[in-house]
């Protein structure tokens, strides 16, 4: 019986997402009363029927009251619902209703495993579905339902049925090729190229039959190694478009298939040119023979070249089926030239023997078996010149778009088409006339016989002909002499010799006319190269490139009007065996990455010989000529620079990838296995900084010392209620990375959620990291305006400080004079891509939300304005999206907000001659004087200079500072000055004591005013509050840091950098705030300044 897969579809309802389709098995002849479905108050799904099409239509059906499926489960094949026909539905407990056994999966909203689960969006077979996400199996009922996506097999709209529909028909539309025609042939056709015919005797002639079947093997070896290199990228997943340069790309990266694309696609394009030139110089010269020429020899190369290549682009253009056809009636022909050429070897005729040619003889195959390198030849420049002959492997691959099943069809016609033109030149160089029908010598005069007074010992003198007079040189004939009308001498038919010239010329120059397009069309489709997308459009139903094609037929011309291709021509070979190179290179990089998707279905390869297949191809680079091999590499060089700088947005899987995954892992794992050393440390820094771009000065500040140093994580604490759905953490995730890369900031960001601050940096603090990668140092905004928001959020920030302590954290805190903070102002939209921001007809909504609502809050303790939180964007269906976006209608920022603009980006820029004063008042294991000293490196801030002050005592300041100057010249930590500050235990001005007795008179308790219960019972409420008795026992502590900030803006006000020691509060002792107005007292009114507390074990040494 044919079943059809049953369908889900959104229910009625926003509770009742899906639908799942019941059979109904017996008699359609009266179509079934629908059942009411269930009630919203029994869940999202509700079940309804669906027909079987055996059967005819019948009308959907719904269960009975009492029968309710859970969403998650299926029911138990022993069971079934089915029509009796009479409009009611019963349940039947027979076993030998097998409905739920055929239908597994189908009546439940998870999805049994499916193809079209795993085709990519752009898939050019089969249609792209979803099956569920985890959220919508696990999710509460009453969640929203989710948005996009098809799911199961759910049915989608009649537009998106006629799109598929369309889609469908123009795709069966589509010209796709077997692996005969595909592959074979193309490839066949490259490799045999006019090398064949004009060159192999030539060839036999210098190096001999022996050299010769070496040379052919050694170039059979480098191709036949790229071959099954190539079959095994081409078996590890589908394959598109593109040939050499998609293989490459999604193999080794963007970078490599970027360069190699784009030399590649030139490469075919010249080729173009040098395959017509060489059809033109036959055609030319066959027109010299019988006084036909038009105008010169040059003039007309280039006159027929042209006629040439404007009809090979009127055959590409027709569209591939016109071109493959082509390529099979020149196939035919050059089958039929090499066919009569060895039947020409089987038929000696007399008038040819003056010429060489005398068929088979063991004599001359004696004497040709050994080489007679002439004119400064050796087996290397033979091999150079032979070798071009053997590429064109790749002419399959190019066109792999336009195959049928890339996957099967590259591998068996790449590797059987080696195979069948390697016996080829083996055979024509051993059996077929070459090596053992012609000598290299003759003279091509019937009265040079032998006679018996000359001594003649050669080959030629044992059949009769004595051509020793080819010693002296002049000899026109022979392997040595005529090369080129060899194949004419031997073959039954000379004029169909030269037809196979003309078909080889023809075929290989339409090859590269048409894989230049589709390589390029693939390389500007990924969009590597800006402004090149034009050539990207496709036109047809195959999607021709008929731009392309006008470009590459464009600089082919342009290189047979130079018709001097002597230069060019080992430059181009060099290209095509660099891509060689890299396609072995990527098997060994992905056999060494070993990436549970390197798993390619065709097994003869290894890993090895693949990388010996890559060295052997640059070798033979270098081989065919030493400067085209620099040239080529330059090239490849400066594209790599190129690309890799400009960093596309593109993510294919890269073994790269995969391999720096292992990298990191392995040394991740050794450096686990190693102590810390206090020589090998750094400060990896943990910022609490909300949104990346909510305050970027504090950012730009630990990147000026973290960068290519240490480790930095931007920790994000999000206080929210209710945690949103992955789709929108993933989408924030990949935002605040893209906004990292784009302001070139090396770090990592890791959100989390929870009730504040506190308990979110806590968890921060305890699971970041891993192994030795794991942050030392806490590094905080300071929290402006404190005193205008809620207590219970300075008792957060204080504690989150004490926390950092309990875990051996160093603290660093960085206060601006306008503040951190700048999430509103309006117009901040960088954490957007251009495709996210919302359309200019779109009207926004801004509004601030608090913390305690629910909504997602900045949760970071640097807060500008505290009663001001980050805007959020409500959209059309009131869900809130990421801060910082910008409004359709811009207010002018006030004054205020204009400098906190100004001074968020004021560690971007460079830094001109300044200090950076080092208030080192504490022994805190050295980070207050690491810091500082990491940041002069940096070329920003290279032309301040450190100055230190220290605390001591007024008669003995050059001690002190001789001591101080000392331990630094140990520390080998350049300094511009070092200030003893014997006064800091004087007295503060009286007006600063009476500020901070101001400052604090909100937050006192006055446990003196009141009774001692009430008092303790307020203490408890609110812990933050401050005590008399504490005000007295730290009185010492409050004024140091009255007067410390006196002193700091006497001597410090013009520095760029202020680092201080961070004074210590002892926890459960001092009350949050008291310590709060500490912090305030002592950094009020300066210029940028960082609060540093190390955890007190040593972080400098001067031990070797």
């Amino acid at each position: 019986m044919s079943e059809r897969k049953p369908s889900l579809r959104a229910g009625g309802s926003a509770q009742s997402r899906f639908q799942v389709d019941v059979v109904t098995e017996g008699s359609s002849a009266a179509a079934p009363a629908q059942a009411p479905a269930p009630e919203e108050s029994k869940g999202r799904f509700k079940v309804v029927g669906f027909m079987d099409p055996g059967l005819g239509p019948a009308a959907d059906i719904g269960p009975p009251p009492d029968v309710f499926h859970e969403p998650d489960t299926a029911k138990s094949d022993s069971v079934s619902l089915h029509s009796t026909g009479t409009g009611q539905t019963h349940i039947s407990d027979s076993h030998s209703n097998t409905y739920y056994m055929r239908t597994f999966g189908h009546n439940t909203i998870d999805a049994v495993p499916n193809i079209e689960f795993y085709r990519q969006t752009a898939a050019p077979f089969g249609e792209k579905l979803t099956r569920p996400s985890l959220s919508e199996l696990h999710d509460e009922l009453d969640k929203e339902p989710f948005e996009d996506g098809l799911v199961n097999g759910e049915e989608p709209s009649a537009a998106e049925e006629a799109a598929a529909l369309m889609a469908k028909e123009a795709k069966g539309g589509a010209v796709k090729f077997g692996w005969v025609k595909g592959v074979l042939v193309r490839c066949m056709l490259n490799i045999w190229g006019v090398m064949l015919f004009i060159r192999m005797s030539w060839i036999v002639g210098q190096a001999g039959i022996e050299l010769t079947i070496a040379i052919i093997l050694i170039a059979t070896l480098v191709t036949t190694i790229t071959g099954l290199s190539t079959s095994a990228i081409t078996t590890n997943g589908f394959v598109r478009g593109g040939g050499a340069y998609y293989l490459i790309s999604r193999s080794l990266g963007p970078e490599f298939g970027g360069s190699i694309g784009l030399i590649f696609a030139f490469a075919n394009a010249v080729a173009v040119a040098m395959y017509v030139v060489g059809f033109a110089e036959t055609v030319v010269e066959m027109l010299s023979d019988v006084d036909a020429l038009m105008t010169d020899e040059l003039n007309d190369i280039r006159i027929v070249g042209t006629l040439t290549v404007i009809l090979l682009l009127g055959i590409s253009v027709a569209g591939m089926e016109w071109e493959a056809k082509a390529q099979i009636v020149l196939l035919v022909i050059l089958l039929a030239a090499i066919a009569n050429y060895f039947l020409g070897t089987f038929i000696p005729v007399d008038n040819k023997e003056p010429k060489g040619f005398f068929g088979y003889h063991t004599a001359i195959l004696f004497e040709n078996f050994g080489p007679d390198f002439r004119e400064e030849e050796t087996f290397f420049s033979v091999f150079a010149i032979f070798f071009p002959a053997a590429t064109g492997i790749l002419a399959g691959a190019n066109i792999s778009g336009d195959l049928a099943d890339p996957q099967s069809a590259i591998p068996k016609g790449t590797l059987l088409a080696i195979l069948v033109t390697g016996l080829t030149y083996v055979a024509v160089a051993v059996s077929a006339g070459s090596g053992s029908c012609i000598v290299r010598d003759a003279t091509g005069d019937h009265n040079d016989t032998v006679s018996d007074t000359v001594n003649c010992t050669d080959a030629a003198c044992t059949l009769g002909y004595d051509f020793s007079i080819c010693k002296e040189g002049g000899c026109q004939y022979g392997l040595m002499n005529d090369f080129q009308q060899v194949m004419s001498l031997v073959s039954y038919f000379g004029p169909l010799i030269t037809a196979g010239i003309f078909s080889a010329t023809l075929s290989s120059a339409l090859a590269s006319l048409v894989s230049a397009p589709k390589v390029f069309q693939a390389l500007c489709k990924d969009n590597i190269y800006p402004g090149l997308g034009i050539f990207a459009k496709g036109y047809g139903k195959n999607n021709e490139p008929l731009r392309g094609y006008v470009l590459t037929f464009c600089i082919g011309l342009a290189f047979i009007l130079i018709a001097e291709l002597n230069i060019i021509a080992p430059i181009i070979s060099n290209f095509f065996l660099a891509s060689y190179a890299l396609i072995n290179f990527s098997v060994f990089h992905a056999s060494l990455a070993n990436s549970p998707g390197w798993r390619p279905s065709f097994k003869y390869y290894n890993m090895w010989v693949s990388l010996a297949g890559s060295v052997l191809c640059c070798v033979v680079m270098f081989v065919i000529n030493w400067w085209a091999a620099l040239v080529t590499l330059l090239i490849i060089l400066a594209l790599y620079i190129y690309v890799g700088y400009k960093k596309p947005d593109v993510n294919w899987g890269s073994s790269t990838q995969a391999l720096i995954y292992n990298q990191a892992l392995t040394h991740c794992l050794n450096l686990s296995s190693v102590e810390d050393h206090v020589k090998n440390f750094r400060p990896q820094c943990l910022v609490l900084a909300g949104y990346p771009n909510s305050r970027p000065a504090l950012l730009q500040l630990v990147h000026s010392f973290t960068k290519n140093v240490s480790l930095m994580v931007c920790g994000h604490v999000r206080t929210v209620s209710r945690r949103p759905n992955f789709k929108d953490l993933s989408q924030d995730y990949v935002r605040c990375r893209r906004w990292l890369i784009k302001k070139r900031i090396k770090a990592f960001y890791s959100p989390v959620f929870a009730d504040n601050l506190r308990h979110g940096t806590q968890l921060l603090l305890q699971a970041v990291g891993l192994g030795r990668l794991k942050p030392n140092t806490l590094v905080m905004g300071f929290k402006n305006n404190w005193s205008d928001g809620n207590m219970r959020d300075v008792e957060n920030y204080i504690n989150t400080i004490h926390d950092a302590f309990d875990l051996q954290f160093g603290v660093v805190i960085l206060r601006l004079m306008d503040g951190l903070d700048i999430s509103h102002i309006p117009g901040q939209d960088e954490l957007l891509s251009p495709s996210e921001k919302p359309p200019k007809e779109s009207k926004d909504v801004l509004i601030s939300v608090g913390p305690a609502k629910d909504s997602d809050s900045d949760s970071c303790p640097s807060k500008t304005h505290s009663n001001q939180s980050s805007p959020l964007i409500i959209r059309g269906r009131g869900k809130p999206d990421l801060p910082l976006l910008t409004t359709e209608t811009k207010s002018p920022l006030s004054l205020t907000d204009q400098r906190l603009l100004e001074s968020s980006q004021m560690f971007k820029k460079k830094q001109g001659k300044g200090t950076i004063d080092v208030w080192w008042l504490f022994d805190d294991g050295g980070l207050t004087l690491l810091i500082p000293y990491l940041l002069t490196n940096r070329s920003k801030w290279g032309d301040c200079r450190i100055r230190v002050f220290i605390g001591g005592k007024i008669n003995r300041i050059d001690h002190d500072r001789r001591a101080m100057a000392t331990l630094l010249s140990r520390f080998r930590i350049d300094f511009s000055d070092i200030n003893v500050l014997g006064d800091i235990n004087v007295k503060p001005k009286k007006h600063n004591k009476l500020s901070f007795k101001e400052l604090i008179e909100p937050y006192r308790l006055k446990e003196d005013d009141m009774e001692q219960e009430a008092a303790e019972r307020l203490k408890a409420q609110e812990p933050w509050r401050i005590t008399d008795n504490e005000l007295e026992l730290y009185k010492a502590k409050t004024s140091r840091q009255i007067r410390l900030n006196e002193l700091l803006k006497e001597h410090s006000s013009s520095a760029k950098l202020i680092v201080v020691s961070m004074p210590l509060a002892r926890k459960g002792t001092v009350s949050s705030a008291l310590y709060m107005c500490w912090l305030e007292t002592l950094s009020k009114d300066l210029p940028p300044l960082l609060l540093v507390r190390g955890n007190h074990q040593s972080v400098l040494t001067f031990y070797s």
